[in-house]
């Protein structure tokens, strides 16, 4: 993939993601500040609520613009969003123009997302695939790393606007780097073809019942209750309708291989945004303590995701399957550490073993869901693929948030409140091992 034919469309589209990634770890750091001196502390949890609701909307925007226009403009167009909304951002002088330009960056950012999908299926043949999808996974681990402390002293030194300013100059050269390729791409996306306005209006219901899910979750009120109802009834009518057919009954191949990100990605980030707190509240560590053990799982996940660009590929569905085991490793030394006189540092340990299964489970689901595609239906199926992980999030996230919320008692120890949850993501997890095997398309005889 760094050979002459492909070494530039690699360098861009890896950039691209380095600077989404770092994006994403960088913010939080500098968001506390922002809306404090925004005045904008009730409206916190919108800052990221509206990041995700246009976020889930563009994923299918996104891939029906590629796959009935090809996916340079949605990429281009998605890069030129994702930088508008770090400008509206970083330029706010109050909370609201602060929110719409974090609704700007979650449009630019998934536009950009299921294109380079899609850019990897038509660009890329299926040997180098799982290579690039391993690049992708790499390009995570810097920003990881440095992310959070880079942001943390720019926002002490420079102020947080220059967090959100600093990345749009960056865009320019990825953009340069990859257009020559992409306009030399051979297959050309069929005139007469026209986007599923059906699809994008499930996808425009979904995206308001999951923000309604995530604001009732957290506030278990009469109101928030409602909403939390109301917003699940929404996402049943219009979430099978953004997902291929059987997706929710786990028919072999195709169907599978979606559910199957979906539920991952469910267990391990459902886990991943208690253990900070639990480590902080139930063992006494640092911030910075707790939250090297995140560091510790994306090392990992680029170590996976590196070992599954180099195995055979019918190896494939066994990968998906470990992943699902690893996580529960990873969920099961969270639960050990809430044994009393147990380390804090099993889950370390285990999140070790968690960032792998993710590197590992992740990438191979990738390349399915392109083996499984035709060229005209990779644009839906890769934005299908990514609906179903920002979805498998929300739900097991509002579920565990709702958990959290009902039983917490305020008094700084909830060892019981997380070993439920911790527990109910684990038995989710085993139950994915199981269905692993049917990502396996049905042979016929």
């Amino acid at each position: 993939m760094l050979t002459r034919p492909y070494l530039h469309l690699t360098l861009g589209i890896v950039s691209v993601v380095l600077l989404i990634a770092f994006e994403a770890m960088a913010v939080g750091t500098a968001m506390p500040v922002a809306v404090e001196e925004l005045d904008g502390v009730p409206l916190y949890a919108l800052a990221f609520s509206a990041f995700f609701t246009t976020s889930l909307l563009a994923m299918v925007v996104s891939g029906e613009w590629c796959d009935a226009r090809g996916p340079r403009l949605p990429l281009f167009g998605g890069i030129g969003a994702f930088a508008a909304g770090l400008v509206l951002a970083g330029t706010a002088q109050s909370m609201w123009p602060f929110i719409v330009g974090r609704a700007v960056q979650g449009l630019g950012g998934r536009l950009v997302i299921v294109s380079l999908y899609v850019v990897v299926g038509k660009a890329y043949p299926s040997a180098l695939r799982p290579r690039v999808f391993s690049a992708f996974s790499a390009a995570w681990v810097l920003p990881s790393i440095v992310g959070p402390p880079v942001s943390g002293l720019v926002t002490d030194h420079l102020g947080w606007r220059w967090v959100f300013l600093a990345i749009p100059v960056l865009v320019a050269l990825p953009i340069v780097m990859m257009l020559p390729q992409l306009k030399r791409m051979a297959s050309e996306p069929d005139p007469e073809a026209r986007m599923n306005r059906r699809r994008i209006g499930a996808a425009v219901g979904a995206s308001v019942g999951a923000g309604m899910l995530q604001y009732g979750g957290q506030h278990l009120s009469v109101v928030g209750v409602l909403l939390l109802v109301a917003g699940l009834a929404l996402m049943a009518v219009t979430v099978p309708r953004l997902l291929p057919a059987g997706t929710l009954r786990a028919v072999r191949g195709l169907p599978t291989v979606i559910l199957s990100r979906g539920v991952l990605a469910g267990a391990f980030f459902a886990v991943e945004s208690f253990v900070p707190l639990m480590l902080i509240s139930e063992h006494g560590l640092s911030p910075t303590q707790a939250g090297l053990t995140l560091t510790v799982g994306a090392l990992s996940w680029a170590v996976g995701s590196w070992y599954q660009g180099r195995s055979p590929h019918e190896r494939r569905p066994r990968l998906v399957q470990l992943g699902f085991l690893f996580v529960a490793i990873a969920i099961g030394g969270a639960l050990l550490a809430l044994v009393p006189g147990m380390s804090p540092y099993t889950v370390t340990v285990g999140w070790f073993f968690g960032g792998a299964g993710m590197g590992m489970a992740v990438s191979s689901v990738s390349v399915l869901t392109l083996d499984l595609s035709t060229p005209e239906e990779s644009g839906t199926n890769s934005s299908s693929l990514q609906v179903a992980d920002s979805l498998g999030t929300i739900v097991m996230v509002g579920l565990a948030g709702a958990i959290f919320a009902a039983l917490h008692e305020g008094t700084g120890k909830d060892a019981g409140v997380f070993t439920l949850i911790f527990a109910i993501m684990l038995t989710i997890s085993l139950l994915g091992a199981l269905l692993a095997p049917r990502v396996r398309p049905q042979t016929t005889p």
